[in-house]
């Protein structure tokens, strides 16, 4: 164990500042820093290979193929690839199961004029990693094989087995994939730390969210006597303004924050553009707080004076596509909130293990956006925390990067995490 009688601080280069502790003279916790430290050119040259392979949702197996050469490289025991296309990575063969999950596939990059550096170059620049999928999220797996990497070179292996996951098509709907590798692959952990973007925080929860669309009928007409028809863009007009205003109804928790709603995107059909059209769609994304569900969501938008006046159907929205293995796979687009007590003995081991990495307890908090927590947590109640490097504004922006002193930092994190457990 990792307990903390002294601290020492060592500066060890201009940007990063390690702490060491020791309880007693075999100084565990120093070694474990020390070791972290060692690797540091290994893992920048790993992350910036991350960044230098692009891995948009459904086109990861290159990247799943590069991370595969370092965890053999690093000296995992076992590691697979999933029929989804998710890596896991094994260490050790204990009783006790723990899964860590990186998402390695990305968002786009948007318009490429707008960013000032190469996306995919992997440039490293006063102490930082620039490029897309820097901040969301997949640096993080950089720490977490290095991690497990210090685990095996220390000898902390004990009655447990790390699951190092990265994950695929996060992006496109979060919480799918780790519902594939613990639902069809059989892999149930006791428990799950996500490595999105916290600032090196230790987070417990969020907001749930949903996706749904509304669908007013009308009937068309020449658009010379609109009298003639029924205009479904004008049902959907009184539907909007309610949906807004529901916006300002909506519960409020002091600690994961208020559910929204937002419309999100407007469609309809027309004969042409000089004729009234006969279909309206919105979309709506619906953020969900406690005790928010998907049925009191859909419930709450059918009750509107004006969706019940217009015969709007309402729906929630369903994900289907095909992994880059060729492999079909879908669910409904609902994403459950959760929330970890702070005294649950994962919360705790995280601030234990935050300490070691930082030299100080770490902020106890949670994310305003979603991860694949919904489905460890939130679907199936496994004990689930977060804390990962880099600071979550950054994410799907361009300027992505995550200093390299944070990646440093979290790999001591994931590595002393076991050993609380």
């Amino acid at each position: 164990m990792f307990y903390k009688a002294a601290v020492i601080k060592i500066e060890c280069n201009k940007n990063l500042t390690l702490h060491y502790f020791r309880r007693d003279e075999n100084m565990d916790s120093k070694k474990l820093n020390k070791t972290i430290l060692k690797y540091e050119k290994d893992i920048v040259a790993f992350a910036r290979d991350i960044i230098r392979t692009p891995s948009f949702s459904m086109q990861e197996g290159k990247l799943v193929a590069r991370i595969k050469k370092e965890m053999l490289k690093v000296g995992f025991d076992k590691v697979k690839v999933d029929k989804m296309g998710n890596i896991i990575g094994f260490i050790g063969h204990g009783k006790k199961k723990i899964m860590m999950d990186a998402h390695i596939d990305t968002v786009g990059i948007g318009d490429p004029k707008a960013w000032k550096i190469d996306p995919f170059a992997g440039i490293l620049k006063n102490g930082n990693i620039y490029g897309r999928g820097a901040t969301d999220q997949k640096l993080s797996m950089a720490s977490m094989v290095y991690a497990g990497k210090a685990i095996k070179e220390l000898g902390l292996e004990g009655d447990y087995t790390l699951m190092v996951v990265g994950s695929v098509m996060e992006e496109d709907c979060d919480g799918l994939p780790l519902l594939h590798i613990i639902n069809k692959e059989k892999l149930r952990p006791d428990f799950v730390v996500i490595t999105e973007p916290t600032d090196l925080k230790v987070y417990r929860g969020h907001r749930g969210r949903m996706e749904m669309k509304v669908v007013t009928k009308g009937r068309s007409c020449h658009a010379s006597a609109p009298e003639r028809g029924d205009n479904a863009v004008v049902k959907m007009a009184d539907i909007t303004k309610e949906i807004t205003a529901l916006n300002k109804r909506l519960k409020v928790d002091k600690f994961i924050g208020k559910g929204t709603v937002a419309v999100t995107c407007i469609e309809c059909k027309t004969p042409s553009y000089n004729a009234v059209p006969d279909e309206c769609t919105i979309y709506l994304d619906r953020r969900l707080t406690i005790g928010e569900t998907l049925k009191s969501s859909v419930t709450e938008i059918k009750r509107l004076p004006s969706v019940k006046k217009a015969g709007a159907k309402v729906e929630v929205l369903y994900y289907n596509e095909t992994a880059w293995t060729g492999l079909k796979v879908g669910q409904e687009k609902y994403f459950p909130t959760w929330v970890l007590p702070e005294n649950h003995k994962l919360v705790q081991a995280g601030v234990k293990a935050g300490v070691d990495a930082l030299g100080k307890k770490p902020v106890v908090d949670r994310w305003v956006f979603s991860t694949n927590g919904v489905a460890s947590a939130g679907r199936l109640g496994i004990p689930t925390i977060g804390f990962g490097p880099s600071n979550e504004v950054y994410a799907h922006t361009v300027n992505e990067f995550m200093p390299v002193s944070d990646l440093l930092k979290a790999a001591v994190f994931y590595a002393a995490l076991p050993q609380y457990l």
